[in-house]
């Protein structure tokens, strides 16, 4: 469920986590999954198909994006998309004036603009299957156009988990792989971009 606290804006669950008041009913939690996975599907994956035209870097236009939604769905506002991409703790998806755009896991071409991640280590958690696979072989996209990389060991933990029960964290080297001249981008706090790494710059975290 989304609300809105007239002070903190709008956040997901019943109360607002920063000052614990209700705040005002925005949207339930059925059309609020609904209206994600359109957003998900149209701005990652399939924008064309819905007559929409995105930019190089992901960008379509806000404003036709809401008149899209409302012929679909009577309920979906303006206001109730904004409140989406808002309250999203996961900063899947960026309004800039006039646009929209989702931040990260496109299958579609684009060519994103981030900054560039400074951090010396990323992080990518797999199964104990692919662990010598991506060891040779680097660690290419799939199904999306860049390598999703976590921040911590922590949050790699946690995506990996999702798909493995024991998963096996590798640990890349991003401060080697920027040196030799590898392009890693900040897709937001959690989540670094690269279009793909070379088995150079992995190897299994030992730890330390």
């Amino acid at each position: 469920m989304i609300r809105k606290c007239s002070k903190h804006g709008y956040f997901r669950g019943e109360e607002c986590p920063q000052c614990g008041i209700k705040g005002r009913y925005v949207l339930d939690s059925e059309r609020e999954e609904r209206l994600g996975r359109f957003i998900s599907g149209v701005l990652r994956h399939f924008p064309r198909e819905v007559g929409l035209k995105m930019d190089d870097e992901g960008w379509v236009d806000f404003e036709l994006l809401c008149s899209l939604l409302k012929s679909r769905y009577k309920w979906a506002t303006r206001e109730r998309l904004i409140s989406l991409v808002e309250s999203d703790e996961k900063q899947r998806y960026e309004i800039d004036d006039s646009r929209i755009r989702a931040r990260y896991g496109h299958s579609v071409d684009v060519d994103l603009d981030y900054p560039d991640n400074e951090l010396p280590s990323l992080y990518y958690g797999v199964s104990q299957e692919e662990v010598d696979m991506l060891l040779e072989n680097g660690i290419s996209p799939i199904r999306q156009t860049y390598v999703h990389l976590s921040t911590s060991y922590g949050k790699a933990v946690e995506v990996a988990q999702i798909h493995t029960e024991n998963p096996v964290i590798l640990e890349i080297d991003a401060e080697k792989a920027r040196r030799d001249g590898m392009s890693i981008m900040d897709a937001n706090e959690d989540i670094a971009l690269m279009e793909y790494v070379p088995s150079d710059y992995v190897c299994i975290f030992d730890g330390r």
